[in-house]
């Protein structure tokens, strides 16, 4: 027979699930937007001040030297930067999928003591 307290009960622990875990996130895409702007903006300060100094350069040996420290160093901090990003994307993964563990585990048990109940014995 159908429980209508106990339908209840699971939709209201559902619900709270997708809550928390919408929650979670939202903080997580907020906190790599600003991990995004601020290395925008710092990407974009260290370009300024390069040019500056490229600007103020009188040989081209000079030139040369400066450019290519310049696009060493900013490939270097990409790289760090999208290992940073990639770290953080995969918390979010891992935070995103924890309210769920417990819930699909008990699911998973479920189905498995009821096929093994329903399979007959070889």
């Amino acid at each position: 027979m159908f429980n209508f307290d106990e339908a209840n009960k699971k939709g209201k622990e559902a619900m709270d699930t997708a809550l928390k875990s919408y929650s979670d996130v939202t903080k997580g895409f907020q906190a790599i937007a600003a991990e995004a702007a601020e290395f925008s903006k710092k990407s974009f300060q260290d370009g300024v001040t390069h040019f500056e100094t490229l600007a103020g350069v009188k040989s081209f040996e000079a030139a040369f030297e400066l450019q290519s420290n310049y696009v060493k160093s900013s490939y270097e901090n990409f790289v760090a930067e999208a290992t940073k990003l990639s770290e953080m994307y995969a918390d979010l993964a891992k935070t995103a999928y924890k309210p769920y563990e417990a819930p699909v585990a008990a699911a998973t048990k479920a189905v498995g003591k009821a096929a093994a109940s329903v399979a007959p014995a070889a």
